[in-house]
């Protein structure tokens, strides 16, 4: 069992997914400061000075922090917009590298192998080609 366990801790797809995790906490962190330290305060000023993060409803006792969750609306939503856009990106790119390799082969129309592009003919089936 530790053996096992030795070998799923050093596949390569557990270590790049904690990296994944360590850089999306990174990531978070990033967005988050830019939200509460700059789009905020500037979502406050285009609304009259409102701070979302002091709204509050009192009910009897209990303080709902309506605007906490308000901050945390959005932080969502610019930290999965930021997402969408490295990922679309990424995907771009990604997409561009592939289609920069060559074509190498081609199928046989006759038995449909995988066949050289320059070849006139089939090795396989010995069908001339056009």
């Amino acid at each position: 069992m530790i053996k096992e366990f030795r070998e799923f801790i050093q596949r390569g797809n557990v270590i790049d997914m904690a990296v994944g995790i360590v850089i999306g906490a990174a990531f978070t962190q990033v967005i988050n400061s830019i939200v509460e330290g700059l789009l905020m305060p500037i979502i406050g000023f285009l609304t009259a000075g409102i701070d979302f993060s002091e709204i509050t409803l009192k009910l009897g006792e209990v303080v709902l922090q309506i605007g906490t969750v308000i901050n945390a609306i959005i932080s969502f939503l610019i930290v999965a917009f930021a997402m969408f856009i490295v990922v679309k990106a990424f995907n771009k790119l990604h997409a561009k590298e592939e289609v920069k390799q060559e074509v190498t082969t081609k199928t046989c129309p006759f038995c449909k192998t995988e066949i050289p592009i320059e070849a006139s003919r089939c090795p396989n089936c010995t069908s001339e080609l056009n």
